[in-house]
This record gives C-alpha cells, sequence and structure tokens, in this order.
C-alpha cells in the first residue's frame, strides 16, 4: 500500500496510490457513479452506503452520517478540529495499519475531508470484500456450528492481541465468507488500547447484547452454547462467560 494525500485549501484526500491512479472529489460523489452505472446495490451500515463497481476494483463508498440527536442539527455535518482527527482520515489510518498487520478488515482506498467552515463532511472509500454476509443475516444457520462460533472468537481475539478497541462490535459488523473467512467492519471510532482488559471485556458484552436481541426467539436456549464456544475461541476467563 502507497498511501498518498492531496490536499486543498479546504479539502483533504488521502488514498493507495497503488489502487487509486486519479484521486478526486468526484470519487466520493453519489452522483457521479450512479451516471456511469457504477452502483451495484446499497449496504446496511453507519451512514450512506453505495456498493461501486470501479475501474480499481469493486468497492464500497460510505458518507459518515450522525445518528440519535446530533441528527436532529445535522446529519451529515462534523465539527471540525483539524483534518488528521476527522472520523474519515482516523478510519483511512486504522483501516491501512490493519491491513499490513495481517487482520481481516476492508482494504481502505481513499478518504475525503470537505471542510465547510467551523464543520466538516466526510467519506471513506474501501475495498469491497465479496461474497459475505453478516452474522446477523445468517444466526439461524448456525445455531449448531461450534466451530464457526470458536473461529468468530479467535478472530476477535486476534484484533484485541493488536491493540484494537471496535467502538461498535455487533452481529452485523462480523462478516461470514466462503473458505470460513470471518472479517470484521466498521472501524469508525476505532482506538488502539494496548492490554486494556477493560475495554476488550466491553466489545465482547457489547457484541453478547447484539446476539440477544437478534437471537431468533425459537432457539434462545442456544444461545448461552454459542457464547461458551466464542469464548473458547477467544481463549478469555470464564468470569465473562
Amino acid at each position: 500500500m502507497k498511501i498518498r494525500s492531496h490536499k486543498s485549501k479546504s479539502q483533504v484526500i488521502v488514498y493507495d496510490a497503488d489502487r487509486v491512479q486519479e484521486p478526486g472529489p468526484t470519487l466520493f460523489e453519489p452522483g457521479y457513479w450512479e451516471r456511469q452505472g457504477r452502483v451495484s446495490g446499497h449496504a446496511t451500515g453507519r451512514g450512506r452506503v453505495l456498493l461501486l463497481d470501479t475501474d480499481f476494483g469493486p468497492a464500497v463508498l460510505r458518507q459518515y452520517l450522525r445518528g440519535g440527536w446530533p441528527a436532529r442539527l445535522s446529519r451529515e455535518h462534523y465539527l471540525f478540529t483539524g483534518f488528521i482527527r476527522s472520523r474519515p482520515m482516523a478510519e483511512f489510518r486504522m483501516l491501512a495499519a490493519l491491513t499490513g498487520a495481517g487482520l481481516p478488515v476492508p482494504e481502505p482506498l481513499a478518504a475525503l475531508c470537505d471542510r465547510r467552515g467551523m464543520f466538516y463532511r466526510g467519506w471513506l472509500l474501501t475495498r469491497r470484500i465479496m461474497h459475505v454476509v453478516p452474522l446477523a443475516d445468517r444466526l439461524a444457520d448456525c445455531l449448531s456450528d461450534p466451530a464457526l462460533w470458536r473461529r468468530i472468537g479467535r478472530v476477535i481475539r486476534r484484533f484485541h492481541d493488536a491493540g484494537v478497541v471496535h467502538a461498535d462490535l455487533n452481529a452485523r459488523n462480523i462478516l461470514l465468507g466462503p473458505d470460513d473467512a470471518i472479517h470484521l467492519v466498521d472501524f469508525d471510532r476505532a482506538r488502539k488500547s494496548p492490554e486494556n482488559a477493560r475495554a476488550f471485556a466491553g466489545n465482547l458484552m457489547r457484541l453478547r447484547r447484539s446476539l440477544q436481541k437478534l437471537w431468533p426467539a425459537a432457539e434462545r436456549d442456544r444461545l448461552d452454547a454459542c457464547w461458551r464456544d466464542l469464548l473458547s475461541g477467544y481463549g478469555t476467563a470464564a468470569e465473562l462467560a
């Protein structure tokens, strides 16, 4: 990965020059891709998400949008405190570091921070991971697959061993792919905090709450067994079970 940046007075684009040959603000405009017939679908996730077919391969474009009460003021504007501290720049750097460490995440392609006075808007372009399904959409098929739950636990442990604290580890941010592949996505506001056992336990409990919310009602009795298998793969202390 060859990381480069393109700066103007009000915008900064950071990108992987090995893949993106002509960086520019049009890369982050949904209308640009729609006019070319390059939008292949939409995806759920934080913000506005488009699935793209680009000259540099399948990609995902996400605009950062606010939720909750801040969205009443503005869905797309964030307080500007510097380009380097903006959410798209931070997530690009995190994904670049995790990709370099060999962790299963989307490869970052480009990010844009567009300043508008005291505020900014942001976009992130990543390489699309093909043929994957969120764990949330496969729960009914995973109830009797202890090996899968152990693999999920091992993957989460790899991130924690690398000191990575995911900001929203839930069943939609764990992707299941062919050949037993498991990826984590959505590293907005993720941070490095090595050996932070409390934060890592918080990640696991956030995932547990997500599973409880989505678990098929008719199979509620299987949740504890699957969770024990996940913790077995993770290798965590028994008291977190």
